[in-house]
């Protein structure tokens, strides 16, 4: 991962306006590796310098005049890189608001309890992350349907095998306190922080000097100690982890600009080809980020007591006078809070090379442990799929399709780019017998039924001979009194839904 951000150097002596007329080269400030700073002009007479070679952190043209005098004096830095200790830094997960864009898989689930690459939820990603990173102090503020997400973190991170030492994860869920504000829920992102400054300001008494704020909806894989280290190192009040994006996607996200000029800056500044220049021409907001706890504490309660959210409300406005940094992450990045990236991001995990992928050994993604059998098959066709613990599978064939936990597919089912999420629990053969004799539907897929282009939500029951397909291309439709929604022509079945033998989407 590659980062980069522009910086002034500043100087121990100011430099007379009178004296710019003597300088020769225009150029002010320095420049350093590692940074993509370039220089107003240089002086092509100079060879040397065409060879010269830089060191980190050292400055190699500075303004110069004419009169001695007035020359600008830069004093060497006399300190040693501070290392920043993960000990000294807390997380904040945000639990998402009402997952309207990701409707209907949350209907019933916060949006960082959807299940994602099969066996996973999406607030595994930044738990996961905060854990290989060695950042063992967790908030995670919840509001929106929020006994799922509960449940899944009380049974993963709490115990477990997985030992945080004198750490903690730490639920804080929306309520209210007394006074007119506190009868409201929370209003956007920094509102929820501000709701439990008192937690956060008992935090900085425990040398917290760092605090990193996190999505629950997104899929990557990060240290966020290099993200912290590059805030540590410029000193910064905030620091924004920021993605280049291509331009069908910059709609969906706040855009960021790190030229001083105001202006979209030209993504090859920050070390991307012209062609991936060309294809990644903005850079985008992750909503991945590092405030100085005391700034961030001073910002919420003092500068903007009244505004609700950090992206749009407080960092902007902070610029003006905090230390605001552009920490850019060039490894792979997906915002999955739509219905349309949710199912092409879990689909792309099938690839034979994916971009991003839960397997590694070294920062592994951290789940519940369900204690489930191996999945067992009988002549089934399978191609590039995923297939989860404990599953049943009859005579089927499986293309392009995760397959989440305990799923069953009867004989002769037939499924293609489908995420199937699976079932919370297991119906016993007698049981899924005497369902089929009294006409009903058992959880799962039944024989012949045809399956294209869908996600199938947790607990589904889906009849024998049923076909879902989507012939017309549809591509919006709400049908929840059969069961279904239609997005971005995706077909999506919801949780427990019940589709007849015989049925035709």
């Amino acid at each position: 991962m590659d980062s980069c951000c522009y910086f002034d150097l500043r100087t121990s002596t100011v430099l007379p306006k009178d004296s710019l007329k003597d300088v020769e080269n225009k150029f002010w400030g320095a420049k350093i590796k590692g940074s993509f700073l370039k220089p107003l002009a240089s002086d092509s007479s100079s060879k040397k310098s065409k060879y010269r070679k830089s060191r980190p952190g050292v400055a190699y043209a500075v303004a110069t005049s004419k009169n001695a005098k007035e020359a600008l004096t830069i004093q060497p830095s006399m300190f040693e890189r501070r290392k920043a200790d993960p000990k000294n830094v807390a997380a904040i997960i945000l639990g998402g608001g009402n997952g309207a864009k990701l409707f209907p898989l949350t209907k019933r689930a916060a949006t960082p309890a959807v299940p994602v690459g099969g066996c996973y939820r999406m607030i595994d990603i930044p738990m996961s992350n905060c854990i290989n990173s060695c950042i063992n102090k967790i908030f995670v503020l919840t509001q929106f349907n929020s006994a799922s997400l509960n449940r899944h973190l009380a049974r993963t991170y709490f115990g477990n095998g997985i030992n945080f030492g004198d750490g903690f994860v730490e639920v804080l869920a929306a309520t209210q306190t007394p006074g007119e504000a506190g009868k409201k829920w929370f209003q956007g992102t920094a509102d929820a922080v501000r709701k439990f400054l008192w937690v956060f300001e008992d935090a900085k008494n425990r040398n917290i000097e760092n605090i990193v704020i996190l999505s629950g909806d997104h899929l990557y894989r990060m240290n966020y100690m290099d993200f912290v280290q590059y805030h540590v190192d410029r000193n910064a009040d905030i620091t924004l982890s920021c993605a280049p994006v291509g331009e069908s996607r910059a709609s969906d996200y706040g855009l960021v600009n790190i030229d001083r000029s105001g202006r979209q800056s030209d993504t090859t500044v920050l070390g991307l080809s012209q062609q991936e220049a060309a294809e990644s021409p903005y850079i985008a907001s992750m909503g991945v980020y590092c405030f100085k706890t005391e700034a961030l504490l001073k910002l919420l309660t003092w500068r903007y007591p009244s505004s609700h959210d950090f992206g749009s409300e407080i960092i902007p406005a902070a610029i003006s006078d905090h230390n605001v940094q552009g920490y850019i992450y060039r490894d792979y990045w997906e915002d999955i809070g739509t219905i349309k990236s949710f199912y092409e991001a879990n689909l792309a995990l099938v690839e034979e090379h994916p971009k991003f992928e839960f397997y590694d050994q070294e920062t592994p993604f951290y789940t519940s442990p369900r204690f489930l059998p191996p999945t067992k098959a009988e002549k089934c066709r399978i191609v590039d799929s995923i297939i989860s613990h404990g599953c049943f599978l009859g005579e089927c064939s499986v293309q392009r399709s995760i397959i989440g936990e305990r799923s069953r597919l009867d004989y002769g089912v037939e499924l293609q780019d489908t995420l199937m999420m699976g079932a919370d629990s297991y119906q016993t053969e007698s049981e899924i017998a005497s369902l089929l004799a009294e006409g009903n539907v058992p959880i799962g897929i039944g024989r012949d039924t045809k399956i294209r282009k869908c996600i199938i939500d947790k607990n589904a029951k889906i009849g024998k001979n049923v076909m879902i397909l989507n012939k017309d291309d549809v591509q919006e439709a709400d049908r929840p009194e059969e069961g279904f929604y239609i997005r971005s022509g995706i077909t999506v079945i919801v949780e427990k839904a019940t589709i007849k033998d015989g049925t035709v989407i």
